[in-house]
């Protein structure tokens, strides 16, 4: 039975009530959940609740910050047992992933409560005739728009280095997983100021144009596809509102020929399976040199076939549904496509009769298919063999987009090596899970402005201001 309701916005500590809709579990099809979606007077409402927060929360001393960051952390963990639940049934991740995605979320507010006192040791220079103060400052008002797959810690990532930097915060989640995200901004109202948090939700057209379009808003943060992110930075820059944007890539995970090969397969499960395969990290092409190719192919084979999708909550399933049945509707098309044209089809075992649940896949010798050329986002890999290492890194640098990536190798000189040659923003040298808040997270080329994550991502948020003192 639909119980849960989640109102449109939360501005000021309130509630406000919109048109409602329903938020779907993907493992049955079925709501689990309503949230009602606020407009285009809302946003505007909330931008000015929150600018008339930015005097006093921007010079709020950096102990008091850093205070309110760690008791939103232990807050988290305190509830993650009713936060978890909601994240799986929202996103159709699996509940041990769900309450992962807590704790990680934690560790953002964690980090980023160690950012001010870091960013306050001001950088002092001298020449003959000046000294200098480097300071930093809060840029303003900033607009935070998440996206469905992670739920609870992109949205955390943002609002934890936002915050910290002195910036008040409007969250736009995405409206097809509202339900976490407003259990974190409600934590976040009992540890601030009024106006410093706010979230409203809707249609996300007009809830992230109202938000950047509004001269109010000093910057925007934004998770998603490549293709909104050049609107949005375009968009932005009308206003000359700052934009940090992650946005999607093709994550290569490339095996050198010294790799252990059940250590790379064991990687590899990891960077793909992990979160479904829809993340934007997750590996999608798998480059394997001729050397170890039969044996790769035996030892992935053998671990996909063993692989079942099943609903969040079940212990054995190795993954959940996908978001929708649209997701899996075209991950099955471009997996049989290829097998018509003469690919052999590696196929895990098929999940629950109703949802939207797909046998996990891998298809060999797919240079030429549909699903080498894009970001796959699902539990779908595409394998190919390579002679020529440099080959590689210079196919990979001509893609024009570059989020993550992944190596295998036992010499790590010679993996490093490899790695620095990559235009990719994150690369994990013999590991299927690179990213953690206390270094940078972004892309190259068109995935992605900016970072998120270390000090980088505090930075985001910050103005520099140099004062020349004459001696």
């Amino acid at each position: 039975m639909n119980t849960t309701y989640i109102p449109a916005a939360r501005i000021g500590g309130h509630s406000l009530d919109g048109v409602t809709h329903d938020v779907i579990d993907p493992a049955t099809g079925a709501a689990f959940a309503s949230v009602g979606w606020a407009g285009a007077t809302d946003v505007e409402h909330a931008v000015g609740v929150a600018t008339d927060a930015f005097a006093a929360w921007s010079t709020t001393p950096a102990r008091e910050r850093a205070s309110a960051l760690r008791g939103i952390a232990a807050d988290l963990r305190a509830e993650a047992a009713e936060i978890a639940p909601a994240i799986a049934a929202e996103s159709g991740k699996l509940l041990a992933e769900a309450t992962g995605e807590v704790e990680f979320s934690a560790k953002y507010f964690d980090w980023f409560a160690e950012a001010p006192a870091i960013a306050e040791e001001e950088a002092g220079r001298v020449t003959p005739m000046r000294r200098f103060r480097v300071r930093r400052h809060p840029v303003g008002v900033v607009a935070a728009i998440g996206t469905w797959n992670f739920p609870l810690s992109i949205p955390a990532r943002k609002i934890a280095a936002s915050i910290a930097a002195g910036c008040p915060t409007v969250l736009k989640p995405s409206e097809r997983t509202p339900v976490s995200s407003d259990a974190l901004v409600r934590i976040c109202e009992r540890h601030l100021p009024v106006g410093v948090i706010g979230q409203v939700i809707g249609d996300g057209i007009e809830i992230s144009n109202a938000l950047i379009d509004d001269p109010r808003v000093a910057a925007v943060t934004f998770t998603g596809a490549t293709p909104i992110g050049k609107i949005i930075a375009e968009r932005a820059g009308r206003t000359m509102t700052r934009a940090c944007l992650e946005l999607g890539g093709r994550a290569p995970f490339i095996v050198r020929e010294d790799a252990d090969v059940a250590d790379a397969v064991d990687h590899l499960m990891i960077a793909n399976l992990r979160n479904n395969g829809e993340s934007c990290i997750a590996a999608n092409t798998v480059f394997v040199p001729t050397s170890l190719s039969e044996e790769f192919r035996c030892v992935l084979a053998a671990r996909i076939e063993a692989t079942r999708p099943g609903a969040q909550s079940e212990a054995e399933a190795d993954f959940g549904p996908l978001i929708d049945m649209d997701a899996v509707e075209r991950l099955t098309a471009l997996v049989d496509k290829a097998e018509q044209a003469g690919k052999r089809v590696v196929r895990g075992q098929a999940g629950p009769d109703s949802g939207a649940f797909m046998a996990a896949a891998v298809v060999e010798d797919a240079r030429d298919t549909e699903l080498f050329e894009q970001e796959i986002f699902g539990p779908v890999l595409a394998l190919v063999t390579y002679d020529d290492e440099d080959a590689v890194v210079e196919e990979v640098n001509a893609w024009g987009v570059g989020l993550a990536g992944y190596v295998c190798g036992r010499d790590l000189a010679a993996a490093q090596n490899l790695a620095e040659r990559l235009r990719i923003g994150i690369v994990g040298i013999n590991n299927g899970a690179p990213n953690t808040p206390e270094v940078p997270f972004g892309g190259f080329g068109a995935s992605g402005i900016g970072r998120e994550g270390g000090m980088d991502g505090y930075d985001e948020f910050t103005e520099l201001q140099t004062i020349s003192i004459a001696r």
